[in-house]
């Protein structure tokens, strides 16, 4: 078991170094989910719209010549060669005056990488739109390939990761509600931290239902906590140099807590074991749950 110690010891520092790698560009950033009901038989792109006029290519990964830095940053050459350009053509003269079409265009600010087409979810189509650039006031358009367009009222993202239902046969599209919202967003951060420190308990020797009843409730108040935390800064604001700056101690603070209360509550081990899970389980977390959250977040929204 000694042997086993040292491996996570080594894997919780191996992580932390992670971490700060991880932090500095893979950590949480604005996603948005639009699910289609009842989508076109035929095919259409999809697309979100935002405040103001395009004013030209501004981010881009190319060489600068592209016209539109949406589609520079959300496809590869080859794939932008096998978008329907008729479709994309009618999709931006469909784009009502005052605003602009993130993929199809491009973002006047911070990039963002769209998806027009979708992907099958269930019966379902999902598209994902996310990183710096998506914006918090929006609305959707629709264009299929026989020329019918249609365009959503004003919505807004009230959560970094959230998500939007268009009905097209109803036309239609809504967002969830905040509370709503912030109940997915917590799901997304708990589940894979009950996966991950689960597994790590598991491992550690840890078998009677005591110790499992205590995994479960110290992961429920430090996990609230940090809901909380994120529902008043980062869901609102993003991962800014700013709020990374409170999102690391933040983390800190619940790896001590957890030690302190595991070392205390987790007595079928002996406190020195209690103390090694509490920060391997909570450093690789941290990192695994980076990569996690974003498959759960597509599958919440899928079945949402």
């Amino acid at each position: 078991m000694k042997k086993s110690l040292r491996f996570f010891v080594l894997l919780a520092l191996a992580a932390a170094l992670l971490t700060v790698s991880a932090f500095a560009d893979t950590g949480p950033k604005a996603q948005l989910k639009v699910l289609v009901k009842n989508a076109p038989e035929e095919p259409y792109y999809l697309d979100l719209l935002e405040k103001g006029d395009y004013q030209g290519h501004t981010y881009g990964s190319g060489d600068g010549d592209d016209t539109y830095s949406g589609l520079d940053w959300s496809y590869s050459e080859e794939e932008i060669a096998a978008l329907d350009s008729e479709l994309l053509d009618a999709l931006r003269a469909a784009v009502p005056e005052g605003w602009h079409a993130c993929t199809a265009q491009g973002t006047n600010g911070a990039p963002m990488w769209g998806d027009l087409i979708g992907s099958d979810a269930g019966g379902v189509r999902l598209h994902s739109f996310r990183y710096h650039g998506v914006p918090d006031t929006y609305r959707i358009i629709l264009v299929t390939k026989s020329g019918e367009s249609w365009v959503s009222g004003v919505l807004h993202r009230a959560t970094l990761q959230s998500s939007a239902t268009v009905d097209w046969a109803a036309r239609t599209a809504n967002a969830p509600s905040p509370a709503m919202a912030y109940a997915l967003q917590f799901l997304c951060t708990l589940l894979p931290t009950l996966l991950i420190e689960g597994l790590l308990l598991f491992v550690f020797g840890y078998r009677s239902k005591r110790s499992w009843l205590v995994f479960l409730l110290v992961n429920l108040v430090t996990q609230g906590g940090f809901a909380v935390y994120l529902a008043v800064t980062v869901l609102n604001h993003g991962v800014s140099g700013w709020s990374l700056i409170f999102y690391i101690p933040i983390e800190v603070i619940i790896t001590l807590v957890e030690l302190l209360l595991y070392r205390r509550l987790l007595t079928e081990k002996n406190k020195v074991r209690a103390a090694v899970y509490a920060i391997a389980a909570n450093l690789c977390s941290a990192v695994l749950g980076l990569w996690l959250i974003d498959p759960l977040w597509h599958f919440i929204v899928s079945i949402s």
